[in-house]
């Protein structure tokens, strides 16, 4: 069916937007993030895992982890095109959370039929989740995972899990000898092992997890199916994070320029710094529309979700380099400091341009799509 105006973005999803900004401006300003995370500035600091589990339970409160959860699991239901608008606004306020892991697993779930129904109703309870699909060499390829299950345990290590410290539960994808299932377990179940990483970005956290004969869960026999028809949806909610992040740097660093004189004048009077400026603004804008047009046929056209997911992600890893490096330049000799917030983006930018792929990687993908493999290597 033909997507319907607006991308479906109705006043539901804007109201959900709106307030969403107000929680965050209100409660979790730039100078309280930066105090949060940004204490320790030694290169040779311990990995941490720093956030306001408070703060996480208000927006908890609020039925948050539950939008993506179908009604008939005790969830809300709302449209991909809400949730990206939410998830918009979590990447404009950069909040150390496990909201993008909880979403990310609830569409994974709600694929996965009746197996993911108990686990829907978990997150619909509160509980938050995070994807352990991961192998050793960074694929997010269903099939490639280090984890295998055999009478009834899982075995074996999953990596770059995201907040994974802050995460209740795991999705984890292991090797049957039927294929690929995945599972449902604890991460303070007996025989599970979170190995923090070390990451350039403050504002999460990420781990290796290991399990030794750990019980799960089954949620699905057939991940590969389940894992494939969700990927679109965590490609956009992640691209939406980004192009939210991109525009708190593109109007901080708009403040900033329209403030600082330099001869006599606001930086942002020279064209050296209006026309950079002018393209993070087009560069963001691109990928915010492939954004919402990625979520709108989550919705409503099924069929095209992977190809307009992968044009968003691509977009948006794109809008995330360009964004994060005109940001620094144009706040001038305190961008690359500490104590100027921009370094916080910055780190989150980059962490997102290459999570689930970068740019170079989605336009691959597209191109088997429109054009096919063979015709893409010159076959």
């Amino acid at each position: 069916m033909a997507q319907p105006d607006n991308f479906g973005f109705g006043e539901e999803a804007a109201l959900l937007k709106a307030s969403a900004r107000k929680f965050f401006s209100d409660k979790f300003p730039t100078a309280t993030l930066h105090a949060l995370v940004a204490g320790d500035h030694r290169p040779e600091r311990a990995s941490e895992c720093l956030w306001d589990p408070d703060l996480w339970r208000e927006m908890v409160g609020l039925g948050w982890t539950m939008l993506a959860v179908p009604e008939s699991a005790g969830g809300v239901g709302m449209p991909a095109v809400a949730v990206a608008g939410l998830v918009e606004e979590l990447g404009r306020a950069a909040f150390p959370c496990p909201l993008l892991g909880t979403i990310n697993a609830t569409y994974v779930l709600a694929a996965c039929g009746s197996g993911g129904a108990q686990a829907l109703a978990d997150i619909a309870a509160g509980k938050s989740a995070s994807l352990a699909i991961t192998n050793r060499a960074g694929s997010w390829s269903p099939g490639d995972t280090d984890v295998s299950w055999s009478g009834g345990k899982l075995n074996g290590t999953a990596w770059y899990v995201q907040d994974a410290r802050k995460a209740d539960r795991l999705l984890v994808s292991a090797r049957t000898p039927a294929g690929l299932g995945l599972y449902w377990v604890a991460t303070d179940a007996a025989g599970v092992t979170v190995h923090p990483d070390v990451i350039v970005d403050l504002t999460r956290d990420q781990a290796h997890v290991s399990f030794d004969d750990v019980a799960a869960t089954e949620v699905s026999a057939n991940g590969l199916a389940a894992l494939g028809q969700a990927m679109p949806a965590i490609w956009t909610v992640l691209a939406a994070d980004i192009v939210g992040a991109a525009e708190w740097q593109l109007q901080t660093t708009v403040e900033y320029v329209g403030t600082r004189q330099q001869f006599d004048r606001p930086l942002g009077f020279f064209q050296a710094v209006k026309h950079p400026l002018v393209n993070v603004m087009l560069q963001i804008d691109q990928a915010k529309s492939l954004v919402y047009n990625a979520a709108c046929a989550i919705d409503s056209e099924p069929a095209r979700a992977a190809q307009y997911a992968h044009m968003a992600k691509a977009s948006a890893s794109d809008a995330a380099a360009f964004a994060s490096g005109r940001s620094v330049q144009l706040h001038g000799g305190i961008g690359f400091t500490w104590e100027c917030f921009v370094h916080l983006y910055f780190k989150r930018q980059k962490h997102s341009q290459m999570l689930w792929g970068d740019a170079a990687w989605h336009r691959a993908q597209l191109a088997d799509i429109v054009i096919g493999p063979l015709a893409r290597a010159g076959a």
